[in-house]
């Protein structure tokens, strides 16, 4: 990909999308897990072609800890006339907000957060002392889930199996830069799925494993992996270990990871959930918006696909006409191979005001990254405060670099 710094300075940019008369609403997907972290996808590659099958001209790369997949998914991008986000995930710890019992964005867990940075550099910039701080993080998630699999392998073993699991060959098949459960959860149901082509012998073996039956179809390959993770590797289950507080970087910390990497630290709301709940954090979207800009977070996300369209509408519209900037995206972070294009729950499509919301959005991302790429000051400023009071003259100058991006 062309570096954006090349494309025409500020005004001339927005003096030449004036005089164009399209203005086409892009199909946008704002958060994507790669291989790099885990994905649905085999390879950056198979990303790239659904996206086009599929009309998603607009995709934003959101690996855990990583950056490392940046140059293949900006190459790609140009290769397939599709405009690249550049955008990172983390998850952290508020102590406070643990010691409170105050569920955020984890239901399960108090004061876990996720936190996404959207628009970062590229090429990549991590310098010290985060980058050794990010590969610390990694190296407990890998240590953990090595922990995790030799209890597996224990399991497999008193059940009389002749099936092991190694570090080296997740490493080789299925992961790129960080090992995750998912991928324990992965290699197992392969190594078993080759071992038995009846679907009554995969059923005899995992009843053994688990010690109940399956309540999963055996021919569906996304279901028994989640199944698998589900009944192994959660709190309480025969293979779970603890996660090690080390694994989890303070909030505030992680936001100037963000900013030094010259992203915007966004707050992924999870929402809804089916009975129309919300956590604790997220109930009083009025509360929620006060606290977000006491956190000096001005960005936020949703998984619509876990979400209700009308309960989405509102939530996304209010933060919006609030001057936060929103984004959407489908995460293919799990075994599911879903559409590219963002649905709300039950595969319902986004009306057309969600999908202009979309598109505005990632214009916004899209104007903070060519504004760093020039040394400016983009959305956020280097401090995380805000850029001025308006999202729209952001709005403007992204639907202009994305437009010159795509006319050349």
């Amino acid at each position: 990909m062309q570096n954006l710094s090349t494309l025409p300075e500020k005004l001339q940019l927005l003096e030449w999308i004036g005089k164009q008369k399209d203005r086409s609403i892009y199909n946008v997907n704002a958060h994507l897990h790669t291989p790099y972290s885990f994905s649905a996808f085999k390879d950056i590659s198979e990303i790239f072609q659904l996206a086009k099958e599929q009309g998603v001209r607009i995709l934003g790369i959101n690996d855990f800890y990583s950056t490392d997949g940046y140059e293949e998914f900006s190459y790609l991008a140009r290769v397939n006339n599709i405009f690249p986000l550049f955008n990172i995930e983390f998850i952290g710890l508020n102590q406070k907000d643990k010691e409170k019992g105050l569920r955020l964005n984890d239901p399960g867990n108090p004061g876990r957060v996720y936190l996404s940075g959207k628009g970062l550099f590229f090429p990549p910039k991590m310098d010290e002392p985060y980058a050794s701080q990010v590969n610390e993080i990694k190296q407990e998630i890998i240590t953990r889930v090595g922990q995790m699999m030799d209890k597996t392998n224990v399991l497999l073993k008193d059940i009389g199996a002749d099936i092991v699991l190694s570090m080296r060959e997740i490493f080789e098949k299925y992961a790129v830069d960080l090992v995750r459960e998912r991928h324990i959860a992965k290699a197992l149901r392969i190594q078993v799925f080759e071992k038995y082509s009846s679907l009554d012998d995969r059923a005899v073996f995992f009843e053994k494993l688990y010690g109940q039956a399956p309540k999963v179809y055996m021919g569906n390959n996304a279901a028994v992996e989640n199944e698998i993770r589900n009944m192994l590797f959660k709190a309480g289950k025969k293979a779970f270990v603890e996660e090690n507080t080390k694994a989890f970087l303070p909030i505030d910390l992680i936001k100037k990871m963000i900013l030094h990497a010259g992203g915007i630290p966004t707050y992924p709301l999870l929402a809804d959930n089916l009975e129309g709940e919300y956590t604790a954090f997220e109930r009083n979207k009025e509360a929620l918006l006060e606290e977000l800009k006491a956190r000096n977070v001005h960005s936020i996300e949703f998984i619509p696909n876990r979400n209700d369209l009308r309960l989405l509408k509102e939530y996304a519209g209010f933060f919006w006409k609030n001057e936060v900037l929103v984004t959407f995206g489908t995460e293919h972070n799990s075994p599911d191979m879903i559409p590219m294009k963002v649905e709300t729950r039950g595969h319902i499509d986004l009306d057309d005001e969600l999908k202009e919301l979309s598109y505005k959005g990632a214009c916004v991302v899209a104007a903070h990254q060519y504004l760093k790429s020039k040394g400016e000051e983009g959305y956020v400023k280097e401090s995380g405060e805000r850029n001025g009071n308006s999202l729209q003259p952001f709005v403007e100058l992204g639907h202009g670099v994305i437009s010159k991006y795509f006319a050349e």
